[in-house]
């Protein structure tokens, strides 16, 4: 399942570089723009119709938006949901947590990332979630070195969540992106042994998004809408994402925006 094809994650040169880095770049300035309207009472149908309407007024298009079927432009993963979760009607409420999942595809290349925003006030026990997830996105891009290898990210995940009994799920995982939306290299979220062959070439490039369940790592068969997938013991999940581009000097994060949270935020 991981690593099967690692040897066939395209390195890009300085010119494709920029146009990842242009990618990410607007990805980073939509997801800017929508954090202001989530807050309680805002559907996820809304929310998926701003964020359309402000990518088609820029010249770009949703990456989601008909991907294998997706219907909607965004993914809004609400509390038990750990990933896919579908906008519609569905309004937030006090005490919610919310993941928005934004790609977008700028002259050809893709952007990605997400946030978990809290809905109202929440309790410890939530704000506790999202700060852990928060913080295991960047313990794993921290840990990146050129050279390095791709079972690093997931073994510090593991390491840095392990002390807070929190579930780091294992069905999903990080990809490589470029002019393609998924494509290796797979960044597992936890230390696969298959992933200590993958080396982190500069000029790869590939999201990390850790998914944390407050519960069992495990996840449920999707919902019947074929998309929306939740904790399989009903549990609150949470996950951040950033789009990385590995260099010679290092991990360049691609996807970070000025008005959001930044490295060692407390929330």
């Amino acid at each position: 399942m991981f690593g099967v094809l690692a040897n066939k994650a395209p390195i890009y040169n300085e010119k494709q570089r920029n146009g990842l880095r242009a990618a990410g770049r607007f990805n980073a300035e939509l997801m800017d723009y929508i954090r202001q309207f989530v807050v309680p009472g805002v559907t996820t149908g809304e929310l998926d119709r701003l964020v359309y309407e402000y990518t088609i007024e820029h010249g770009h298009r949703p990456a989601c938006l008909g991907y294998q079927g997706f219907p909607r432009t965004i993914c809004t993963s609400v509390n038990d949901v750990v990933c896919h979760g579908i906008p519609d009607d569905t309004e937030l409420t006090d005490g919610d947590i919310v993941n928005i999942d934004l790609t977008t595809v700028v002259h050809g290349w893709y952007g990605d990332s997400s946030e978990t925003f809290l809905i109202g006030k929440v309790s410890d026990d939530v704000r506790r979630l999202v700060q852990v997830t928060f913080d295991a996105m960047f313990v794993g891009i921290r840990t990146l070195r050129p050279h390095g290898r791709v079972i690093d990210i997931g073994r510090a995940i593991v390491e840095f969540v392990r002390p807070y009994g929190y579930g780091v799920v294992e069905k999903y995982q990080g990809h490589g992106i470029g002019r393609q939306f998924h494509q290796e290299p797979g960044i597992p979220h936890f230390p696969h042994r298959s992933m200590a062959r993958v080396p982190l070439r500069p000029g790869m490039c590939f999201t990390i998004e850790p998914m944390l369940n407050a519960g069992s790592h495990q996840t449920a068969d999707a919902d019947a809408d074929g998309w929306t997938v939740r904790t399989k013991d009903g549990s609150l999940s949470a996950q951040f994402e950033h789009t990385v581009l590995m260099t010679e000097d290092g991990p360049e994060i691609l996807t970070l925006t000025q008005h959001g949270p930044q490295e060692g935020h407390v929330f």
